[in-house]
């Protein structure tokens, strides 16, 4: 739905719970690009607790020309474990 848009920023969250990450949205970026109709993004900002996995797909945009802005480690990242126990 956005292949025609503009996105002034993508926020990208590497970890989505369990065994989920956001690596098939990466691909569809990555193939975008690959077959010259890459998305029109102002920035992807990846924040991430993982910095592997943010320095991963900060690579990987990179390389396709993707501009790419890190906030591995941020202290406004944070995630909802559930209920204190009690």
């Amino acid at each position: 739905r956005y292949r025609d848009g503009r996105l002034d920023e993508l926020w990208l969250d590497h970890d989505l719970g369990g065994d989920d990450t956001i690596w098939p949205v990466v691909e569809v970026l990555e193939q975008a690009a690959f077959d010259d109709r890459p998305f029109n993004i102002g920035v992807v900002v990846v924040h991430s607790a993982n910095p592997g996995g943010a320095a991963r797909i900060a690579l990987g945009l990179r390389r396709w020309g993707y501009r790419v802005r890190v906030a591995s480690g941020c202290s406004d990242v944070g995630y909802d474990k559930g209920p204190p126990a009690s």
